[in-house]
């Protein structure tokens, strides 16, 4: 075998790999799975059409994340993110969003600056027509251009991270018309301020702006939707 062979043997081999990873990750956030549910590697093969090691390799992965628990000699079953997760993630957002805005006034580029304006703009539009899917796809990408603004790339995983795991109870916390209507506003305030480069300012309102997002979810009952029960409750 070539070495052109190889390398295109653990390419394959790796893409094949964070794809199931990718799907089944996928899956688990956007809640297919109940909690404890077993995934079976035979199974999950079938289903995406691959053997049975890209799965294993992926269940690992998985385990590192915390979204599956793997116990030797029975399986992997499905922990997923929790209701006291979802508080954690929210609180951890908070601090580092403050500090991405901090970054972003001195990084910021006239381009990102342009797109966030539009975003801005057509994110009120859309919230006083109550269109909550195109809310959810600029609310992600406002936040999308703050983390590449503050041009850190180890920053931004750790944003890019957390901010998908709750995307589930974002979603449903944005078909909400006053919590979308009042994002959007603080969206807007925190441009302003990283414009008027402010640091202090925009550091202090990306903080209270994910802190408000959880408010809301707390108000609204939308966290339930995520699992209530501590692995210690879990019936063997």
């Amino acid at each position: 075998m070539s070495e052109s062979d190889v390398k295109n043997e653990v390419t394959d081999k790796y893409s094949l790999r964070g794809r199931v990873f990718q799907k089944l990750r996928d899956d688990i956030l956007d809640g297919k799975y109940a909690e404890y549910e077993e995934l079976r590697e035979i199974t999950i093969g079938e289903e995406m059409g691959v053997s049975r090691t890209p799965v294993r390799e992926a269940f690992r992965q998985l385990e590192l994340e915390g979204l599956i628990q793997i116990i030797p000699n029975k399986g992997a079953y499905v922990t997923g993110i929790t209701a006291e997760d979802v508080k954690d993630i929210y609180m951890m957002r908070s601090k580092l969003e403050g500090l991405c805005a901090r970054w972003a006034v001195e990084h910021i580029t006239k381009e990102q600056i342009d797109e966030m304006e539009e975003n801005v703009y057509l994110s009120k539009f859309h919230a006083s027509r109550g269109h909550f899917e195109q809310m959810a796809e600029l609310d992600s990408r406002f936040h999308e251009i703050l983390y590449e603004a503050c041009d850190s790339k180890m920053l931004k995983h750790q944003l890019i991270n957390l901010h998908q795991y709750v995307m589930r109870v974002r979603r449903k916390t944005l078909s909400n018309v006053s919590r979308s209507a009042a994002s959007t506003n603080e969206h807007e305030q925190i441009m302003e301020a990283i414009i008027a480069r402010d640091a202090d300012k925009a550091e202090q309102l990306a903080n209270l702006h994910i802190v408000n997002a959880f408010r809301n979810i707390e108000a609204n009952g939308l966290y339930n939707v995520y699992f209530t029960k501590k692995k210690e409750d879990r019936q063997e």
